[in-house]
């Protein structure tokens, strides 16, 4: 069936024989054993259905690339099968292979052709490359001289000038411009409507919510969580900024709170707040804990319903755990999809006035006054604590994403997601 994947135990390792006749046996099934062995990726099996858009996440060195390289065939696996329905196109490797001596409409011949296409179909459509890559006169010059977004222009051109059963994108657009990204993701969006089977391999994870239904987290050399894309993508931003036993200056059992907690004194009020997601995501290195929230709007706290428009205020309580010169509280706005909408902390929000320090045992609370000028429909709160400098790498010290559902209405007076509050005006010509 064009468009389907399907990977069944399959693995992978590099080995070193110590001798070629004992490479040379293991190439005829004989029992011999390498002397070396590293197994990239081990019993990976999974179903990707014609027509999906898939993300794959993982660390650097998780395997991501080598699982690529087996699905597209430019490797083979160790153990395992594969089967590919239609034909792939891919973008693994910035420049594709592109021979630095020739041209970019010689490499862009060569390319196409190695894909399996005809001289007389390339010839039809080395137009439509030359004019979507967009780099002008340097066509026909050496890709030496090509910078690296030059060098990813010409390689997406080629592998989406004919439109594939599969197409797998890597790393290599997040070199290119802004205007070329937008450009290469609307044409991906143009063959996903037309079927076309989507594999995605980013960092960002914006992208991987935005363009994928499904996401596959890979880790320690296997699938390590397969599921929608927003929950996945929340795990993988926990194997990213996880919990870790904190260094605290007392443990967080014989930390004492120097102030009382609101509501009858309970150290954790999230389940009785309206709009509480159970599932939410938590994660976080330890040394503050947030421990209860508000939502205060049109002078009503925890409303069943937001008016769009409306001044709308978010508290967090904070404990700490342990000693903090520099606490940096946060909050994300996201669509029920997991598309991030807004975000911001203490130091943006206040243009670096705010500076919050505490002693382990006490508690914080503090708040963000927010506008929601978003259109009607539900939409997911996260809220955050972190300490470090805002300006080069904060900590997460305890994140609770998608925590609070909002339910926000109006009347319709605008299109899309976000009220821009544009002006209009007629000037005689």
């Amino acid at each position: 069936m064009s468009g389907l994947l399907k990977l069944t135990g399959v693995g992978k390792a590099y080995r070193h024989w110590g001798s070629e006749w004992l490479r040379a046996a293991s190439w005829f099934g004989l029992p011999v054993r390498p002397k070396e062995e590293h197994w990239i990726l081990r019993d990976v099996s999974l179903t990707i259905s014609p027509g999906e858009a898939v993300g794959v996440v993982g660390r650097n060195g998780a395997g991501k690339s080598t699982l690529l390289k087996l699905i597209t065939g430019t490797t083979q696996p160790t153990e395992g099968s594969i089967m590919r329905g239609g034909r792939i196109a891919a973008i693994l490797e910035l420049g594709m292979g592109f021979n630095p001596d020739l041209t970019g409409r010689q490499n862009a011949f060569h390319a196409a052709g190695l894909m399996g296409y005809t001289q007389h179909q390339i010839e039809a459509m080395i137009t439509f490359i030359e004019a979507f890559a967009e780099v002008g006169e340097y066509f026909d010059e050496p890709v030496r001289t090509y910078s690296s977004g030059m060098q990813v222009r010409v390689a997406f051109a080629v592998a989406t000038a004919f439109r594939p059963d599969i197409l797998i994108v890597d790393e290599a657009l997040s070199v290119g411009d802004a205007y070329f990204q937008a450009k290469c993701f609307k044409r991906v969006q143009e063959f996903k409507e037309l079927g076309t089977t989507l594999i995605l391999v980013s960092h960002s994870v914006a992208d991987i919510v935005k363009h994928c239904d499904r996401v596959i987290f890979i880790k320690d050399g296997g699938v390590h969580a397969d599921g929608p894309s927003r929950e996945v993508s929340n795990l993988y931003l926990d194997e990213l900024f996880g919990r870790k036993p904190a260094k605290a200056t007392a443990s967080a059992a014989s930390v004492a709170p120097t102030s009382v907690v609101m509501e009858g004194g309970r150290e954790d009020l999230f389940h009785t707040r309206r709009g509480y997601n159970k599932a939410e995501h938590r994660w976080g290195q330890g040394g503050a804990r947030i421990i209860d929230y508000a939502i205060v709007s049109g002078g009503e706290e925890h409303p069943a319903r937001i008016d769009s428009g409306a001044r709308t205020e978010f508290v967090m309580k904070v404990l700490f755990e342990q000693d903090v010169d520099n606490a940096v509280p946060g909050i994300l706005i996201k669509t029920l999809e997991g598309l991030f909408l807004y975000g911001t902390n203490s130091f943006l929000a206040s243009n670096g006035a705010a500076a919050i320090s505490a002693k382990a045992g006490e508690i914080v609370v503090c708040s963000f006054q927010v506008p929601m000028n978003v259109n009607e429909g539900h939409y997911m709160v996260s809220l955050g604590i972190s300490s470090g400098d805002p300006l080069s790498e904060l900590v997460p010290l305890d994140r609770r994403y998608d925590s609070i559902l909002l339910d926000v209405s109006r009347p319709m007076q605008f299109w899309g997601i976000v009220d821009l509050h544009a002006d209009f005006s007629v000037q005689a010509a």
